[in-house]
């Protein structure tokens, strides 16, 4: 029962480890994997303002090379819960299918992962032909400040080297084995605020309307594509998501007007070079004619690949042998804890298909689990041979 991936992805998800809540879910793998001859430690990180967080680090094996499996535990909370045809927290199986919330995001992959490295080590006396760990957060759902990014720090500073990872994140897109996930875009956040001059509706002559120039900012900024993409990503975009001027007088022009957006950008582009081209092709629109300004939120989401090479064509063939599907290989998407781990080692993304992720009724289907269980443990095999 212990390599059973459904018997463990049952356990976990009756843990109600809803961000940053451990709920159990670190301390019933904390058990497992010491069953196992794995060394476990469980860490708990702190910053003002943020809650604390407990994540937990196994390694079993000393020597290299070093494979490394990571996740979250946490979860988003399941909203009404009298909405689910299971109790979310339940790991009701029904129809041959798991129900609950983190089925698929992401305590079914931790659990295959788990499945498959117990099997491969009762396969091998026990001991891997380098090193195995586990790298599992509580925070990836949350603000990611006490989770992977403080996890891996303390790990590279008891001299942990990793050789590579694979981070159990739903990549697949339609069906087990079509999508593996070799990088992820960056993800940039900014406000425009055009200043202008407050006066009456009536005498428009004494003002200057600042919701003139940023309609006509938003315009300029959505004409002109960011760029046409790269080998590995897709063109970047920017979206508009709010406009803002904050007036409940009709009469009254306001003086400040303010439109928050969000940038998705690939491997072209830095931060820095972003947000300078975003303020050229702003002061270019305007001519100097108008007063504004920028204002950008702190970014830990750069675009970054693991480029094709023999550990993605190890993965990708262990997928192909399984799932008899050739996965193709994308950057689409959110953030992950990925963008922390590849300043580690590579790192790619492959879990369970994620159609029902953060909805009512996630789930995922048992010939899935245990699909994605012999991918893990082929790549296992394919990786220490």
């Amino acid at each position: 029962m212990a390599a059973d991936p459904l018997a463990i992805a049952r356990e976990l998800l009756r843990c109600r480890s809803v961000t940053p809540d451990e709920g159990g879910a670190l301390a019933y793998l904390e058990g497992l994997l010491k069953k196992a001859g794995f060394t476990v430690e469980r860490v708990t990180f702190s910053e003002s303002g943020t809650a604390d967080v407990d994540n937990l680090y196994a390694r079993i094996g000393t020597g290299a090379p070093h494979l490394m499996f990571a996740g979250h535990t946490d979860v988003v909370p399941p909203g009404n819960e009298s909405a689910w045809s299971q109790p979310p927290f339940a790991g009701e199986v029904k129809d041959n299918t798991l129900y609950g919330r983190g089925a698929v995001d992401m305590k079914g992959g931790i659990a295959c992962a788990l499945a498959a490295a117990l099997d491969y080590l009762a396969a091998n006396g026990g001991k891997p032909k380098g090193s195995i760990s586990f790298l599992i957060t509580g925070d990836e759902e949350g603000v990611a400040v006490n989770g992977t990014v403080k996890l891996l720090k303390w790990a590279a500073e008891r001299g942990e080297i990793f050789d590579h990872c694979i981070l159990g994140e739903p990549s697949n897109r339609a069906a087990l084995g079509d999508t593996v996930k070799i990088g992820r875009r960056g993800s940039l956040n900014g406000t425009l605020i055009v200043t202008g001059r407050q006066g009456h509706v009536a005498y428009p002559q004494l003002a200057e309307n600042p919701i003139r120039v940023l309609v006509e900012l938003i315009a300029a900024l959505n004409a002109q594509p960011l760029d046409a993409g790269s080998v590995h990503f897709d063109p970047s975009h920017l979206e508009f998501t709010s406009v803002d001027v904050g007036n409940k007088t009709v009469n009254l022009i306001p003086g400040e007007a303010r439109a928050r957006f969000n940038i998705r950008f690939n491997d072209l582009h830095t931060q820095g070079s972003l947000k300078k081209l975003i303020e050229e092709r702003a002061a270019a629109a305007t001519g100097g004619r108008t007063r504004f300004a920028f204002e950008w939120d702190t970014s830990n989401a750069d675009a970054f690949v693991t480029k094709p090479g023999p550990f993605v064509d190890l993965v990708t063939g262990a997928i192909a042998e399984v799932t008899g599907r050739k996965p193709a290989t994308s950057t689409s998407g959110g953030t992950s804890d990925a963008r922390f781990i590849k300043d580690y080692c590579p790192v790619v993304e492959f879990g369970l298909v994620g159609t029902t992720m953060h909805q009512v009724d996630e789930r995922v289907a048992i010939t899935d689990l245990v699909a994605l269980t012999a991918v893990y443990r082929k790549i296992l095999e394919r990786y220490f041979s």
